[in-house]
């Protein structure tokens, strides 16, 4: 079966659905899809606000449910290579202002929820190396998806967006001066690197409709394929994403990962000028400032929560292309100390140093002052918390977040480092925008 046409099917059933979507085929991170939903008898864990005491703290509330979150019960030797995957947890995101719970000040409060995690108890895996799908559910759920997933006969391809959305650029003049004000910053010694981002938005008279969406979705995809793409439904909010940013995986024996990516050129349809680009991306003096402490960033972050000595850089500015973007992504791995949890090495690095800068304390706080405003899911992480201990988590980026409002949001920036041009800077900052959205041009 398709993965958008079980989407159709399961978000029809229920207020909260998702698809964590491996869209990109090229890519090795893009093995298995996941499309599930929520039954009416399963609760969905959300917190509007965050805050550090028991009833509100995100991270303990998700570390909480997951002790006791359904989990697979057998899993046949001939599915060993599933024990990293979702098998049981949950799924959903932190949003940005979900740091509050780990003790940073946050001065705004966001129009969606700080976190949402939605129970993974019915739902497929498809594996696209094998072509197989498996239900994951209850007996009695996967016998029926066994009988009714074959009698399914729901089409994507009449499901069309109907306009281009009209997103307005966000100002240059404001946006430069605050390119300037984080380069004050920067000379004065209170931060190394700033990610200043820039929000926009459109009123969808459509918004939360299930058919608009999933077309809206299907359409991003085709633009810009990607290995954390999602598409989430989430009661009365949707969230829609061709994140090409790994935050953290972590695997079931404790191997965790993260490949900030800090680096962006768009890509031309003249294959030596699009070669240049990519050269040109890889020797940047600056482009390769941006990215090496960006890595020294997390590589400080998971030392707090991994064994000593066990942080590597396989890769170091590697890098990768996208339908719309050339990206220079670096790769850092390390192995988790004995009992410690996924969902604590994701608080450990939580917000991702790629949306921040450095160091991140200080720099949240010149960002907060600057951007005056919540990013809300903007900037956090999306993914899954499996019951076996693996997580797979990516950077909220490339992402649009409809409001049952009608209000639909997107957000993009750059990093601001001392040899940083304003105008370009904007120029960066547009041209990322244009690849979350089709038709959108920078």
């Amino acid at each position: 079966m398709d993965p958008a046409a079980a989407f159709r099917s399961f978000a029809s059933e229920s207020d909260y659905a998702f698809w964590l979507d491996s869209a990109r085929g090229s890519s090795p991170m893009s093995r298995f899809s996941y499309v599930g939903f929520v039954p009416a008898d399963s609760e969905v864990l959300r917190v509007e606000h965050s805050g550090v005491g028991e009833s509100d703290n995100a991270w303990q509330l998700l570390a909480t449910a997951l002790e006791t979150a359904p989990s697979v019960v057998e899993v046949p030797a001939s599915l060993g290579f599933l024990r990293d995957e979702l098998l049981g947890g949950y799924v959903g995101y932190f949003g940005y202002e979900a740091r509050r719970s780990l003790g940073f000040s946050v001065p705004f409060e966001a129009a969606t929820p700080d976190a949402l995690w939605m129970p993974a108890v019915s739902y497929l895996i498809f594996d696209h190396s094998s072509g197989q799908t498996y239900a994951v559910g209850s007996e009695e759920w996967v016998a029926s998806i066994e009988q009714e997933l074959p009698r399914v006969n729901y089409s994507t391809e009449e499901l069309k967006l109907q306009k281009v959305l009209d997103f307005p650029q966000p100002e240059r003049a404001p946006y430069e001066a605050k390119v300037r004000e984080s380069l004050r910053e920067i000379f004065e010694g209170n931060s190394y690197e700033v990610c200043l981002t820039a929000e926009t938005s459109c009123e969808v008279p459509e918004a939360c409709n299930d058919e608009h969406m999933l077309a809206l979705y299907l359409s991003q995809r085709a633009h810009n394929a990607a290995p954390y793409a999602a598409l989430l439904k989430c009661g009365d909010h949707w969230v829609l994403s061709s994140s090409p940013e790994k935050f953290l995986t972590v695997s079931a024996t404790g191997v965790a990962e993260t490949k900030p990516i800090k680096g962006t050129v768009p890509r031309s349809a003249d294959p030596a000028l699009d070669e240049e680009r990519a050269a040109w991306l890889a020797s940047d003096p600056k482009t390769q400032a941006e990215n090496l402490m960006i890595v020294d960033l997390l590589r400080n972050d998971l030392s707090r929560v991994s064994v000593p000595g066990s942080i590597r850089v396989p890769v170091l500015m590697g890098v990768e292309s996208y339908s719309t973007v050339h990206q220079l992504v670096s790769t850092v791995t390390s192995q988790l100390r004995p009992g410690t949890t996924a969902v604590e090495a994701a608080a450990a690095c939580f917000p991702g140093g790629s949306m921040t800068g450095a160091p991140k304390q200080s720099t949240m706080e010149i960002i907060d002052r600057l951007e005056s405003r919540a990013r809300g899911i903007y900037s956090g992480a999306l993914g899954f918390f499996s019951a076996t201990g693996a997580a797979n988590l990516s950077i909220v980026i490339r992402t649009l977040v409809t409001r049952s409002s009608g209000c639909l949001t997107l957000s993009a920036g750059g990093a601001i480092v001392a040899d940083s041009d304003p105008a370009a800077e904007y120029e960066e900052m547009l041209t990322k925008l244009a690849a979350a959205v089709p038709g959108l041009s920078a």
